[in-house]
């Protein structure tokens, strides 16, 4: 079961003063993985151990999996992992725009909670000015990945993602994949879709070389 909080609630509406990145991370010059939505973390904390020569970082708005992740982490000494309680709609945007360009150069966004009632669509993870903060992050070439269970939640990531002009989907996937994943390691959602053998939809963007505007940012 999914839990939920509320995004927009006043206590998710403080940004947060996020550390340097030579306190998150032993080798501060290692390029960076964001999974953005991480919930417990297992699945950073398998590949993080699978690609030392990588940083990831993991944002979750549920305290709770914040803290069992840190542990789990904190468990293992991983020191090229770590995983951060915030809203990333309030809380990433200056610091991704404080980063030297390309220090970032993967994102995923992987099962986000689907917020399914109209009145909730402003809950949902992949708002315009995130996608924004995202594609200044990201230099030519670099990815980001989206999946989930919900069509409608992919098409929706999808359409917002294109109408940005930021990025374009991967030749290697072309359109909604339903049974790879690029990455190999699954996320706990993903090995419960899986096992209900229920579809998984999937799709691989490519930054392009369209530069950025604060005029282009998508209402």
């Amino acid at each position: 079961m999914r839990q939920h909080v509320n995004p927009l609630s006043r206590f998710f509406q403080v940004p947060l003063e996020f550390p340097s990145l030579s306190t998150l991370f032993q080798d501060s010059s290692l390029p960076i993985h964001l999974d953005i939505g991480c919930a417990r973390g297992r699945f950073l904390l398998k590949v993080a151990q699978m690609e030392p020569n990588w940083n990831y970082l993991g944002i979750e708005i549920r305290k709770s999996l914040v803290i069992t992740a840190e542990s789990d982490r904190q468990a293992l000494g991983l020191s090229n992992l770590y995983y951060i309680f915030c809203n990333a709609n309030v809380s990433l945007k200056d610091w991704l725009e404080a980063l030297p360009p390309g220090t970032i150069r993967r994102v995923t966004i992987q099962f986000p909670d689907p917020w399914f009632k109209k009145k909730h669509l402003k809950r949902r993870i992949l708002q315009p000015n995130l996608l924004f903060a995202i594609a200044k992050s990201l230099t030519e070439g670099n990815y980001l990945f989206l999946q989930s269970d919900v069509r409608e939640i992919v098409d929706e990531m999808i359409l917002t993602t294109e109408l940005s002009g930021y990025f374009d989907q991967s030749k290697c996937q072309e359109g909604l994949d339903h049974e790879k994943n690029p990455l190999l390691v699954p996320t706990e959602r993903e090995r419960y879709v899986m096992g209900k053998e229920l579809p998984i939809y999937r799709v691989l963007f490519k930054r392009n070389q369209l530069l950025p505007s604060a005029l282009c940012v998508t209402k």
